[in-house]
């Protein structure tokens, strides 16, 4: 089972996957957590670029991040899903789609073919939109990397983009109010989560 967290800065998503990760341990299950950009040792130095070096070309980051995840799903997310893991990954495809497409302006078609040779078509079985106002998500960052620099109008089109994209796929998506309390996002992802894995997952009992 593959589960991606997805959202705009400061919105919380890895204090979250960090507490899911608990929770879905604790009851005796396998759990991967993982990040994009940056798991393993090429997505470490890929990272680095990214988000600390200096301003890329936005065709340069595109490819950039798309090495990342062709590398990240073949070493990482693959062998972990093969071996009858639960993957819960810090964003994914869908961060390339709505920073690079909708507020980058790159070729929408173009990122999507992009998305899907580095994936070989995979995708999350669920995914987890932390929803909240970029200015909001901005103030509770106490330091700021090359993207988390960009104008507001930036953000704004980030946030834009992922409600576009959580709205055509609202099967796969589901929108978390990002807003509220640490321990009520918590609360609230954790019940999307148990109600998903109980539903798709036989003979598998999971609880608060």
């Amino acid at each position: 089972m593959f589960i991606s967290f997805e959202g705009p800065e400061g919105a919380g998503k890895s204090t979250v996957l960090a507490g899911i990760a608990v929770k879905l341990r604790s009851n005796g299950l396998n759990v991967v957590t993982t990040r994009e950009p940056g798991a393993g040792i090429v997505g470490g130095k890929i990272r680095e670029i990214l988000l600390h070096g200096e301003d890329l070309d936005p065709k340069s980051e595109l490819l950039l991040f798309l090495a990342d995840r062709a590398n990240h799903v073949a070493s990482i997310i693959r062998p972990a899903l093969t071996e009858g893991a639960i993957v819960l990954c810090d964003r994914y495809a869908d961060s390339t789609l709505v920073y690079q497409a909708h507020a980058r302006g790159l070729n929408e078609r173009f990122v999507r073919a992009g998305n899907d040779f580095a994936t070989v078509g995979l995708m999350p079985d669920l995914t987890l939109l932390f929803d909240l106002d970029p200015r909001v998500g901005l103030s509770r960052l106490q330091s700021k990397d090359r993207l988390d620099a960009q104008p507001i109008e930036f953000h704004e089109r980030v946030r834009e983009g992922f409600l576009q994209e959580a709205k055509a796929s609202p099967s796969r998506w589901k929108i978390v109010d990002a807003s509220e309390g640490p321990d009520v996002v918590l609360r609230n992802s954790w019940e999307i989560i148990e109600r998903y894995v109980l539903t798709n997952k036989k003979n598998t009992s999971i609880g608060l």
